[in-house]
């Protein structure tokens, strides 16, 4: 079900799942009923309670929502949170997990970091809700994502995105223009003082993550980051 998951400050778990876990998506044009399922026996495997677990309408923005106990689902492409559990669906976009302590308990956020997010700063505008809150040293974990390597795109829009975020730029494995949203991932939050602790292989590369470039009629896995006992 999980394709890494570990603890990674005290009380705190992050993970992302895998095809095992099934698709977690309800506008891909699953059936409604078996995606709550799903959703269900993820959360109880998490341990968070029933209906517990908070996703988001994502649209490649760079809105971030602060999630509180019986927030609706906004429409954002980030949520942060004082422990509230959060999950971010992606198949090639990069699921990033940030979490930190605060002196009222740990701050908490998930990103969802495709093309448009990563250009038009979604990771450093979660990084600055979360010290809104009082976080101290926050962390990052990227989560699996189409690497440099796979990800081609027209020299005008690799120029584009560059343009804003330089780290971005790289070349295809088969000599053809391409971008690296890790790169770029890690260029922001480093420049925002924060540590990466990890990040995942690439999904077209990997059969067990879905990825949309691999095949359209793809599912989505989720990349996870809650509180427990």
């Amino acid at each position: 079900m999980f394709h890494w998951r570990a603890d990674i400050l005290p009380g705190v778990s992050a993970a992302f799942t895998n095809t095992d876990a099934g698709n977690l998506a309800l506008h891909v044009g699953d059936d409604p009923a078996l995606v709550q399922q799903r959703r269900a026996g993820l959360e109880r495997s998490m341990g968070v309670a029933p209906a517990g677990l908070r996703f988001m309408n994502q649209v490649h923005g760079t809105a971030v929502a602060l999630m509180e106990p019986g927030t609706a689902t906004p429409e954002a492409d980030a949520m942060v949170s004082r422990g509230v559990p959060l999950a971010v669906m992606v198949a090639d976009c990069i699921p990033v997990l940030l979490a930190a302590e605060s002196a009222d308990g740990p701050v908490l956020a998930a990103v969802h970091a495709g093309r448009p997010g990563i250009a038009n700063g979604v990771i450093p505008a979660a990084v600055e809700t979360m010290k809104s809150l009082g976080a101290g040293a926050v962390r990052a974990w990227l989560g699996p994502s189409i690497c440099g390597r796979c990800y081609e795109v027209p020299a005008a829009l690799q120029d584009e995105v560059a343009a804003e975020v330089p780290a971005t730029r790289s070349t295809t494995s088969w000599g053809t223009p391409g971008l690296d949203l890790p790169a770029g991932a890690r260029s922001q939050l480093e420049q925002a003082g924060v540590e990466v602790a990890y990040t995942g292989a690439c999904t077209l590369e990997t059969e067990s993550l879905f990825s949309y470039r691999r095949n359209r009629n793809t599912g989505r896995f989720a990349g996870l980051v809650w509180c427990h006992d």
